[in-house]
């Protein structure tokens, strides 16, 4: 309703910038001149693992997926850091006050942490999406195994894992501590593919027979999945394979108003899922 929309961003020395820009009073553009940093977050010792998912949740506040500062194994331990915001999910106010407040039941709304912090324990988030009240996290991993995460908004402060394990298994440590942990709900290890991407649930109506089916991608194998996850469970797994064509590397998913699902290739195609023809 205030025209306001948000924008996660690289800046020219490499750190992470959070900022709101005013679109016009027909929304078809945007006054470069409103744009304003809400969150910087120092990002400038690694090019690499930067997140970049930002997205309001069904509390209507925003989302910020971060990663966890670059270089390999997360060596300077940030995404088990409280007081770092890199490697974690945040969760800000950003109608409550400028440029945000705190969302009162954040877990370190009260200290102990930064306050920003929703979730930690990320290494990559690329990318997450909101079903209603869960959130679905594509969790890029290190050598071996890529992981996705289910979260309900529910389980404040919970800990993915990073960098005591990745995926499943314990990563710094052969014998690590992974009592209190949210274990993936799926893994792969790298003979299948090496870069998840995260997508969406169908909740579109063009095709009726894929409502309430996740659908996600490997960058490297360019291969399209999608499952359904009812009662904790995966029911129904099913890769694609070639029977959507020859698919590019596939960076991103999107859905348009009417629910229907869209993804991104890297040499800049956009493609939109629609039902076969006979």
């Amino acid at each position: 309703s205030n025209g306001l929309f948000y924008i996660d961003y690289t800046d020219a020395v490499g750190n992470i910038q959070i900022a709101s820009v005013q679109a016009s009073a027909d929304r078809n553009s945007a006054d470069p001149a409103s744009l304003r940093n809400l969150l910087t977050i120092n990002h400038s010792d690694q090019s690499n693992h930067n997140g970049g998912w930002i997205g309001f949740g069904p509390d209507g506040f925003l989302y910020i997926g971060v990663g966890d500062g670059g270089g390999a194994g997360d060596r300077f331990r940030n995404a088990q850091n409280p007081q770092v915001l890199l490697g974690k999910l945040l969760r800000i106010d950003v109608d409550g006050g400028a440029p945000y407040v705190i969302p009162p039941d954040n877990p370190f709304a009260a200290g102990g942490g930064a306050p920003e912090i929703f979730a930690m324990g990320l290494r990559n988030p690329w990318r997450m999406s909101f079903d209603g009240t869960t959130l679905y996290i594509g969790d890029v991993g290190q050598d071996r195994w890529e992981e996705l995460d289910v979260l309900p908004l529910s389980h404040i402060g919970a800990n993915l894992g990073w960098n005591r394990t990745e995926g499943l298994n314990c990563y710094i440590d052969s014998a690590c501590d992974a009592s209190g942990l949210v274990a993936p709900i799926l893994v792969y290890d790298h003979d299948i593919g090496c870069s998840i991407t995260g997508g969406y649930v169908y909740r579109g109506t063009a095709m009726p027979a894929l409502k309430g089916r996740y659908f996600f991608a490997d960058f490297c194998t360019a291969e399209i999945t999608s499952l359904r996850y009812e009662a904790g469970e995966i029911i129904d797994k099913k890769g694609f394979g070639y029977d959507l064509g020859f698919i590019g590397q596939i960076t991103s998913f999107g859905t348009d108003s009417a629910g229907e699902l869209y993804f991104l290739e890297a040499d800049g195609k956009i493609d939109k899922l629609v039902p076969a023809h006979d």
